[in-house]
């Protein structure tokens, strides 16, 4: 499998310039691309975050704390005084960094169910929502979110299935197949309940017909590709 750095650099390479080619060909503005580039940099050690021993669940789980802690100030900061709100937010801070945290690799296995096509999927439409309820950006920009956050996983997925493939003895290693699969096979009852759960989202997902509208319009490569041109020349 490949190591958290070729994840992470590989993972923002190909944001930062997906992010610059769909500005260049208008898809969307500079401002609007960074946290695109973002996600697809965080999609990228997302999968990781069943492994107890990896950078990538510290870089996460320490990131959720933030927003977590975020959200818990936000949503007291009138009913509390300034000494029970910083408990709180401390408290909450704690709480999902290390009491969570510690719970999620108890119940979890590396290569398990979260390093699967359908909990990035999970992961990119929890994105979406939070996009559109919690952060108020538009439909549209809601599912471009979501969308770089699940190529960022892919990118993943993949390298660490290359890297089961051993070139040199033209062979296939014994982790080949463990990285980019569907679901996890050997726990189908978890697998269902992440469906139930996405299933569950869906009231609070942007209109399908605005992705239908993207994937139909806006998506061609051709567009990519112009503003990929457009990037190479002013470079």
């Amino acid at each position: 499998m490949a190591n958290f750095r070729t994840h992470i650099t590989v993972a923002a390479f190909a944001g930062g310039i997906v992010a610059a080619a769909g500005w260049q060909g208008g898809l969307w503005s500079l401002v609007d691309g960074i946290p695109l580039a973002g996600l697809t940099t965080f999609g990228g050690i997302l999968p990781d975050i069943d492994s107890d021993n990896s950078r990538a669940i510290r870089i996460l789980f320490t990131l959720f704390a933030v927003l977590a802690t975020m959200a818990c100030v936000l949503l007291l900061q009138d009913r509390l005084l300034a000494g029970p709100l910083l408990m709180a937010g401390g408290g909450t801070y704690m709480g999902v960094r290390y009491v969570a945290s510690a719970i999620f690799k108890r119940f979890t296995v590396h290569r398990g169910i979260w390093h699967s096509l359908l909990a990035s999927l999970l992961c990119a439409l929890g994105v979406t929502a939070a996009s559109l309820h919690l952060l108020g950006q538009s439909e549209e920009q809601a599912w471009w979110q979501g969308a770089a956050l699940l190529f960022g996983a892919m990118i993943h997925l993949l390298l660490d299935e290359m890297y089961s493939v051993d070139m040199v003895g033209a062979r296939l290693k014994k982790s080949f197949g463990t990285a980019f699969k569907l679901f996890d096979y050997r726990q189908p009852g978890n697998s269902l309940a992440m469906v139930i759960v996405i299933g569950a989202m869906s009231p609070w997902l942007p209109p399908l017909q605005v992705l239908v509208d993207i994937l139909h319009l806006q998506v061609p490569l051709s567009i990519f590709g112009a503003g990929l041109s457009r990037l190479m020349a002013g470079i």
